[in-house]
């Protein structure tokens, strides 16, 4: 029998929909058969998230007792409590606290992925987080050597990146051989993960219609067919570049296992429009795997029991997958 993998679960902002979304999750069996669950916050924290979900389940802080176990996360929690639906510095620092204390345990060899429910990033740096974005302090409190860079998962479809978060003016000089062939490789180790023995990746051009020979710019001569060149060399079912405008309509059609971009926005129009209520973000490359899904707070929904779970059940089954011996 497969050894069920240790996730850990953290609530995200707590004026969000990230506590309801959690709930909800702990509170179906099959979530416990398929994991050793550990939720990282606060006793008061889970019984309001599952005021918010309408349900009830049970919980312990003795993992020997198979339920789900609960570990403080250590931080301070205002007297009067969170406002709900707004960002604040007191919702980032906690949801900071919660995912520092997930992190640490990952660095003990405590958990083998963390799952996170959504963050908003005006609280986070409200909080005092100084860097761009949640991935790059991951990789400050790691601490360990690790790079992460954001891989986006659909059921039928993963897309990577090569550059992120970074304005559209600096894409092109960060754009290299060697990058390409590195997100390649954390690509197809990602699918190869979700079961796929051989994955079919294209990879996006850079310049409309792929520079048209060279007209339109000569990163696709000059950098992104020698990398695939390469990956193909070690191994890889890589295959391109094609045009961005493209290159989504062929995985569609299922030609494609998975899609390597260029930059942020490449690929996550794409992945939105095809399917937002089910895309998870996964910080790869990092020396824990990170799921999130690719929502945000949804201060709107708050309090209504309305909030869409397929993405964050969906993050949840690909950190499952990919932290299963």
């Amino acid at each position: 029998m497969t050894e069920r993998p240790r996730i850990a679960l953290t609530l995200g902002d707590p004026a969000g929909i990230g506590p309801e979304l959690v709930a909800r999750q702990l509170a179906d069996p099959d979530t416990g058969r398929r994991a050793k669950i550990i939720v990282v916050g606060d006793e008061r924290e889970l019984t309001d998230a599952m005021d918010d979900a309408g349900v009830r389940f049970d919980w312990s802080r003795d993992p020997a007792d198979g339920l789900p176990t609960l570990i403080d996360n250590g931080g301070e929690r205002p007297a009067g409590g969170f406002v709900r639906r707004e960002a604040s510095a007191a919702g980032g620092s906690w949801a900071m606290a919660s995912l520092r204390r997930a992190l640490e345990l990952s660095k003990e060899g405590a958990v083998d992925a963390i799952v996170f429910a959504p963050l908003n990033k005006s609280s986070l740096h409200l909080a005092g987080m100084t860097e761009p974005d949640e991935m790059s302090w991951f990789e400050s409190v790691l601490d360990d050597g690790t790079r992460a860079t954001e891989l986006n998962v659909l059921p039928d479809l993963v897309t990577g990146r090569v550059t992120s978060h970074c304005s559209i003016a600096e894409v092109a000089d960060l754009i290299t051989i060697d990058v390409i062939i590195e997100r390649g490789e954390l690509l197809d180790g990602v699918l190869r993960a979700r079961g796929i023995d051989r994955p079919r990746i294209g990879v996006c051009a850079l310049n409309p219609h792929a520079g048209e020979s060279g007209r339109f710019g000569r990163h696709e001569l000059d950098v992104i067919e020698p990398a695939v060149a390469e990956l193909r060399r070690r191994g890889l079912d890589a295959s391109g570049p094609f045009p961005s405008d493209t290159i989504f309509l062929k995985a569609r059609d299922g030609a494609f296992d998975g899609v390597l971009t260029m930059y942020h926005d490449q690929g996550q129009i794409a992945v939105k429009l095809l399917g937002f209520d089910r895309g998870v973000t996964m910080a790869g490359g990092l020396s824990v795997p990170i799921c999130t899904p690719a929502h945000g707070t949804a201060f709107d929904r708050v309090g209504t029991r309305s909030a869409n779970p397929g993405a964050y059940r969906h993050a949840f089954d690909v950190a499952t997958a990919v932290a299963t011996p």
